[in-house]
């Protein structure tokens, strides 16, 4: 449970708060389960703070700096968070639904099962992220670095992740109903028996990407850049790979039936 004392000093200002903070940097702060709704925290300093089940929902959180903090659990709904640090912060299971973190850093969270559906989280570092299970439905991630961010089991149907660098990025069982991946940069990411149905992947750089079991069905594949990529068992069905650069792919075992593939290539 919050301490009083704690909660009194934040909602005094940022200078009594910053200056407070400075005289005293040995104490653990707790600010669990406050409600702090709506509250203007903007710039501050709330590293390493205990904010579990705290409610930030509509709160003004620009450039406040999270880092290392817990916020597992926390309600951040609809929260101004742009540019926000939150590097290594603990975000288990909390609700960013509606947020905006455009620029803000999320390098090395932990996002375990946190729902960020219809977030917006244009241009984010998210990088070596722990995202596993988390919920981006309908978010806005274009332009965002995930590279080496764990994305298994994760829901990212309907976002939007055009021009992000998912390098290495793991996408394992993740589900990319219909998402929009065009322009990203997907060297060795992994979508080994993802959901990619309808997935929109246009020109697009897969190079040795790993979409062995994969669901490709109707994927649009126009002028990705395949090369080298494993698609050994993926279901291609209907997919359109037209202008793709196939060179040293790997197709055994895919399905290939109504896919549309360039009249160069061809595979045993």
């Amino acid at each position: 449970m919050a301490h009083q004392q704690h909660l009194t000093l934040l909602k005094s200002g940022a200078v009594t708060w910053t200056g407070w903070r400075k005289e005293n940097p040995e104490i653990e702060i707790d600010l669990s389960t406050a409600n702090l709704a709506g509250e203007n925290f903007r710039g501050a300093n709330l590293q390493g703070v205990n904010l579990n089940k705290v409610n930030l929902s509509h709160a003004l959180l620009v450039r406040t700096n999270f880092q290392g903090a817990n916020l597992s659990n926390a309600n951040l709904s609809h929260a101004k968070l742009i540019e926000a640090n939150f590097y290594q912060a603990n975000l288990s299971i909390a609700n960013f639904q509606d947020a905006i973190l455009t620029q803000a850093n999320l390098s090395q969270v932990t996002l375990i099962g946190a729902d960020l559906k219809a977030a917006n989280l244009i241009c984010a570092i998210i990088t070596d992220a722990n995202l596993i299970g988390t919920d981006f439905h309908n978010a806005n991630l274009k332009d965002a670095d995930l590279a080496a961010s764990k994305l298994i089991r994760s829901n990212l149907s309907f976002a939007n992740l055009m021009g992000a660098n998912l390098i290495n990025a793991d996408f394992s069982e993740a589900n990319l109903y219909e998402a929009e991946l065009m322009q990203s940069y997907l060297y060795q990411a992994n979508f080994y028996k993802a959901n990619l149905t309808r997935v929109h992947l246009g020109s697009s750089y897969l190079f040795r990407a790993n979409f062995s079991e994969a669901n490709l069905t109707n994927a649009d594949l126009t002028g990705a850049n395949l090369k080298y990529a494993n698609l050994a068992g993926a279901n291609l069905q209907g997919a359109n790979l037209r202008g793709a650069i196939l060179t040293g792919a790997n197709f055994k075992g895919a399905n290939l039936q109504d896919a549309i593939i360039p009249v160069t290539f061809s595979y045993d």
